[in-house]
């Protein structure tokens, strides 16, 4: 079976290879169980995008499907609300999940476990590496890298969610760094004053990247795993802000807080456990498919989380 986007593996376990093809499988084809996306903003549409197959079929859940999932098929359509339990019955007991928003409130968090995350379905968690941060560290000028053995923030409401979801039911837990990609363009961020270029570290990944490797690891995760999601280069705001004005003429109208140092996360994990090649490993070849012709971003463009 082909499941990755850009690339396969060899029959012995070497690593993967780049291909041409997406989403094509080898050999006779076999029933797989649904899937279906909890939450469908910014990263949930383009995993639906990307994992449409003829082999599977993909559900997209909202709160409100009526007016948030008007492009999506009505039979594809799932109502679905962590905090209204009688939404939770209209997933398919077989169906694998993808939890695209956090994991709060806990004691909701718990209570959909304990009746739906049972041992035969496979549930893949978007978390952020918002999780490892810690107030007793104070910032230095160059933070140490950090991987899946660094502690997390067990203070976070959202960690404990996912450690929940991860200790209890084998949730596999992707720790996502801040998400760009069109429509969420950090030369926007910068051109509105939302960062400006101070010595502060950023680590980013590009949304389709994500949305691959949250199919990578429904196939390839260690249940109860933690995967860092990013391109594995973080960057200071400065240098961004010089290239953006280099490349654009782009300048940040805001000075940020110049005593914050960010982190510097690694993906090494993610990648070779995973099976995957970033499709987007320069971010600035990135920025100029986004940017060129440029293009002003929507409103809704956001900051990214890390």
């Amino acid at each position: 079976m082909q499941f990755g986007q850009e690339t396969r593996t060899g029959r012995h376990g070497k690593r993967p290879q780049e291909t041409g093809r997406r989403f094509e499988y080898d050999g006779a084809m076999t029933a797989m169980p649904p899937l279906a996306i909890l939450g469908f903003g910014y990263t949930g549409r383009c995993i639906f995008r990307l994992a449409r197959t003829p082999a599977r079929r993909i559900l997209a859940s909202s709160r409100r499907p009526e007016s948030h999932l008007t492009d999506i098929p009505p039979p594809d359509r799932l109502r679905f609300d962590l905090t209204d339990q009688s939404s939770w019955h209209a997933l398919p007991c077989d169906a694998d999940l993808i939890w695209t928003f956090p994991a709060t409130p806990l004691d909701q968090v718990q209570a959909f476990a304990r009746h739906h995350c049972h041992a035969g379905r496979k549930l893949v968690v978007l978390g952020s590496t918002s999780a490892y941060d810690r107030n007793d560290h104070p910032p230095v000028e160059l933070p140490p890298w950090i991987d899946e053995t660094s502690p997390v923030n067990g203070d976070l409401p959202r960690v404990q969610g996912e450690e929940y979801l991860r200790t209890h039911h084998g949730a596999v837990i992707l720790r996502v760094a801040g998400i760009y990609g069109p429509h969420r363009n950090p030369v926007e961020w910068i051109r509105r004053g939302r960062v400006g270029p101070t010595n502060k570290f950023v680590n980013l990944i590009h949304v389709e990247d994500l949305a691959q490797l949250c199919l990578q690891a429904l196939a390839y995760g260690q249940p109860g795993a933690s995967y860092n999601i990013s391109d594995g280069h973080p960057r200071r705001w400065t240098e961004i802000c010089h290239e953006v004005s280099s490349r654009w003429g782009v300048v940040s109208p805001r000075q940020a807080n110049a005593d914050e140092s960010g982190k510097r996360i690694l993906n090494h994990r993610a990648l070779t456990q995973l099976r995957y090649r970033l499709r987007y490993p320069d971010f600035y070849q990135a920025l100029r498919s986004i940017e060129d012709p440029p293009a002003l971003a929507p409103a809704q463009d956001q900051h990214p989380a890390d």
